[in-house]
């Protein structure tokens, strides 16, 4: 796997916490470099974690699914950024803008916006993507993502963050049908 497409896939993956990361941008009367740094560690750490426990659990099975993995590899990124895109079109109802930025608050965020990490890491193990690297890339990008949406939703409100999960959810679908045509051409 290029440094691109994994670039492509870290800003993929990493739209669900920018997205939040807006919110809490939207929730906080002044902005400062102390809540743009939670977001971005919290969930940068928390979408390095899930790819390397998916790596692992992935590892486990795969001289099971070795012949069909870029099929896999397909459908999960298929269905995850299909389902980032269903997302996308629904309403900010349940946005969670509210100011807390204690460990209770962000733990539950980090976990549900890096599930969709886990199935990517099944699919890394398949692949047979360097984990460290690929993990640590995930991790930074995401947090570079969280930094700049914490200060986007403080400036700017939730205007862009539809278009993060939209754009990340097409990202997504584009590395899983690249994966399977080299795989079927190649």
């Amino acid at each position: 796997m290029s440094l691109w497409e994994l670039f492509a896939i870290a800003v993929g993956l990493s739209m669900d916490a920018f997205a939040v990361s807006i919110c809490k941008g939207l929730s906080v009367k002044k902005c400062g470099l102390r809540h743009m740094l939670i977001c971005g560690l919290y969930f940068g750490a928390f979408q390095g974690l899930m790819p390397l426990i998916g790596y692992l659990l992935g590892s486990r099975f795969e001289h099971l699914v070795t012949a069909v993995a870029p099929y896999i590899a397909f459908v999960l990124l298929a269905f995850i950024g299909a389902n980032m895109i269903k997302e996308s079109r629904e309403t900010c109802a349940d946005c969670e803008a509210n100011d807390d930025f204690s460990v209770r608050a962000m733990i539950p965020l980090a976990i549900a916006t890096s599930i969709d990490a886990l199935a990517v890491g099944i699919s890394f193990a398949f692949l047979r993507v360097q984990i460290v690297p690929a993990v640590s890339f995930i991790g930074i990008v995401t947090f570079a993502c969280c930094v700049i949406g914490v200060k986007i939703g403080s400036i700017f409100g939730s205007k862009y963050q539809a278009r993060a999960q939209f754009f990340g959810g097409v990202v997504l679908i584009v590395m899983g049908a690249k994966i399977l045509l080299e795989h079927l051409l190649g």
